[in-house]
């Protein structure tokens, strides 16, 4: 009888720590910029972020051909399609951008012209709320429009970059960092130990 009572108290153990691990597990989304347009000059990145909610944890995936950039620039140069001074460039063809820091992330091709061809796009990430919701962000005009007036701090670059032939080191932070799946490995040691825990209970 004790046996079956330590059973069903470490079962309900169990089921409490799985409950209070998933609320800290939080789901990023992976956005490919321009969906089947890509990066490329004369593509709508207004429509394409209008009605997505960016969020700290997302990432952005470019895709672009030969003779293209990604570069993260000030919200100054990006109102003036100024290149030249990117905080962070790619041109591998195939560029991930980790969202980690909330706020407006402005980026332009890099290549003369092409920035004043549409290749512009500018994102507001919303901070990742408590529980692993999000607020709702507001997306600024990806090209022509208004002024944004909406200020930040830039993302900090890696302090250092791999490079491969023929491809420009990136200056993106990498996405796979150990640190974006704390959460889930934690829920995942949690649960477990509450295994273990119940395989001793009931021997």
């Amino acid at each position: 009888m004790a046996s079956s009572a330590s059973f069903a108290t470490s079962l309900a153990l169990i089921f409490c720590l799985v409950g209070i691990s998933l609320p800290t597990t939080t789901l990023a989304t992976t956005y490919t910029v321009g969906d089947t347009s890509g990066w490329a000059i004369g593509a709508d990145y207004t429509t394409w972020t209008a009605g997505k909610s960016f969020k700290v944890g997302d990432s952005l995936v470019f895709n672009y051909p030969g003779g293209h950039t990604v570069d993260e620039v000030s919200a100054s140069d990006y109102k003036t399609c100024t290149v030249g001074n990117a905080l962070n460039s790619d041109n591998s063809g195939a560029t991930t951008v980790p969202l980690k820091t909330a706020g407006t992330h402005y980026f332009i091709c890099g290549v003369v012209g092409h920035c004043g061809g549409g290749m512009k796009l500018a994102v507001t990430v919303a901070a990742a709320a408590a529980g692993g919701g999000s607020a709702t962000p507001t997306t600024s005009p990806a090209s022509g429009g208004g002024a944004d007036t909406t200020t930040t701090s830039p993302a900090t670059p890696a302090a250092t970059a791999s490079t491969t032939p023929n491809r420009q080191a990136s200056n993106f932070p990498d996405s796979s960092e150990a640190a974006d799946n704390v959460a889930p490995l934690f829920g995942a040691v949690i649960v477990a130990a509450a295994v273990a825990l119940v395989m001793v209970s009931s021997s």
